[in-house]
């Protein structure tokens, strides 16, 4: 079991009514805004955080309405999030479709942003969940530091690898912590349970970025993601990170001097991906990120076997052998 639909089978008649009830959601009186959501809705990715949410619930109790409202609420801020990073990076495209602010303009886009956070949180708030409002409002907290201090380490370019895991703690794993922890809130209210479960969400939240900052140095256009887009855009992650302090500091100078500059040729970009290849970046990178992996199946083997805890199990493995 390992591709998402294999993951997908033990919750995959609440997935087929989620889609419905999260499609409610997605409605408005104002004909604009109406037009938006529904190009956000038809252009759904691959629902990794309410499966998450689904198979945390089902792990640990029954599914019930908590539980899509959970779902709900995280896809909401996580949508949220995506359309208002594409204004923060001027970005175009949004998994190969027309970014909102590429459509309309970054005004709109920051404001359909802002309408869907407060959507899930109104939706929490009309079905009492008050605590998976809590959980996620922690979740939005930590993304937004984690997105503001990888700003301010970038414009030094001095990212040290503990600065990287405050980052990705942030902007990454705490959305996916908080939708273990909702989803287990969804069926128990054991906060011994709800604890371990946000761990896990955290460990499986950790694996995924590093995942995908090492997708950028194997990137081939093959794999869903090109070669080098964190290095053109200034980004330090845990491979450089780790190269970086290996080189002599005449070698990181010239190394730091190609990631600063503004533009880069093809050849730049490659010699780094080089360097970082020579000097163990890579290897570094996929054994912390497999400790992780291994931090998060340790925390599932404490629960008896089942296919819920089987698809769990290859949620996680997925996580850190995709190759997009």
């Amino acid at each position: 079991m390992s591709d998402l639909g294999n993951i997908k089978k033990p919750v995959k008649e609440e997935m087929a009514h989620f889609e419905a009830y999260f499609g409610r959601t997605m409605q408005s009186k104002i004909p604009l805004l109406k037009i938006i959501l529904n190009y956000i809705f038809r252009r759904k990715g691959k629902q990794m955080r309410p499966l998450l949410v689904f198979l945390s619930a089902k792990l640990n109790g029954e599914i019930g309405e908590p539980t899509y409202v959970a779902a709900t609420l995280i896809e909401l801020l996580h949508t949220a999030s995506l359309v208002h990073d594409d204004v923060v990076d001027n970005a175009n495209e949004r998994r190969g479709a027309l970014s909102i602010n590429a459509l309309w303009n970054s005004k709109i886009a920051v404001l359909v942003g802002d309408y869907m956070l407060t959507k899930g949180m109104l939706i929490s708030i009309e079905k009492n969940r008050i605590d998976m409002l809590e959980l996620a409002s922690e979740a939005v907290r930590s993304m937004t530091e984690g997105e503001l201090l990888q700003l301010q380490k970038a414009r030094k370019l001095n990212i040290r690898e503990e600065d990287y895991f405050r980052i990705i703690k942030g902007k990454t794993a705490a959305l996916l912590s908080a939708c273990t922890a909702c989803g287990a809130r969804s069926a128990t209210s054991n906060p011994d349970i709800i604890q371990l479960m946000k761990e896990l969400g955290e460990s499986i939240g950790i694996a995924f970025q590093i995942r995908d900052d090492l997708l950028d140095y194997e990137g081939n256009g093959l794999t869903g993601k090109i070669s080098g887009n964190d290095i053109r855009e200034k980004k330090i992650t845990l491979p450089l990170i780790y190269s970086l302090e290996k080189a002599s500091l005449s070698r990181k100078r010239h190394i730091l001097n190609i990631i600063g500059n503004n533009k880069k040729s093809r050849s730049e970009v490659d010699e780094v991906i080089k360097f970082v290849s020579e000097n163990g970046g890579m290897e570094y990178a996929t054994l912390r990120m497999n400790q992780y992996r291994d931090k998060a199946l340790a925390i599932l083997d404490t629960y008896p076997d089942s296919e819920v805890k089987e698809s769990l199990r290859a949620f996680v493995n997925y996580t850190v052998s995709r190759d997009k």
